[in-house]
């Protein structure tokens, strides 16, 4: 103490600076640890490696010819391919698409127009429609006939009839030559 009896005073911006780096530290450590915790939380979210496997299928066009198609699998789903005629063709881009449920041109669902790529899931319920082999029922329009609920695909997988609300979906995919794509 000083000759006048009062403790030494320090200013005030002593203790709050010390006050504030105590603060700041303790929550930068808190930051660190709660960083650490969560971390694994987060990364048991990604896809698994078995599932990454399953994200890309190639398919070998070569053995498809015209007005036949074949299902492969991809990420669980079958997904149907078919090398279309002419004819076909034709059919499908005559579609008036005003009267469509769901209007989409043929052009906006082909990258190439004899070929036709398309997860072959109905979707009214997630059914598996028939019209894959040349025995199968194809429906009015020619295309697929899901006959749990009686839903009409075109040549380009769109719905004409039934009670679908949606287009037959289109997966991503690449060409990667004239005779093989890659799917995802």
């Amino acid at each position: 103490m000083s000759a006048d009896n009062s403790p030494q005073q320090h200013g005030p911006a002593d203790g709050e600076t010390r006050r504030d780096f105590l603060f700041l530290t303790a929550a930068a450590f808190g930051a660190v640890g709660a960083g650490s915790v969560a971390w694994p939380f987060i990364d048991q979210m990604n896809p698994a490696a078995d599932t990454l496997a399953m994200s890309t299928t190639e398919v070998d066009l070569s053995p498809i010819e015209p007005g036949q198609a074949i299902t492969v699998m991809w990420q669980g789903k079958p997904v149907f391919v078919r090398r279309r005629t002419p004819e076909e063709i034709k059919m499908a881009e005559d579609v008036d698409i005003t009267t469509l449920r769901d209007p989409q041109t043929d052009e906006a669902r082909v990258q190439k127009p004899e070929w036709l790529i398309l997860v072959g899931i109905c979707t009214h319920l997630g059914c598996v429609p028939q019209g894959q082999k040349s025995t199968d029922v194809r429906g009015e329009f020619g295309g697929w006939f899901c006959p749990c609920h009686g839903s009409h695909y075109d040549t380009s997988g769109r719905i004409r009839k039934g009670p679908a609300p949606k287009n037959l979906a289109v997966p991503k995919y690449t060409f990667l030559s004239d005779k093989s794509i890659r799917i995802g």
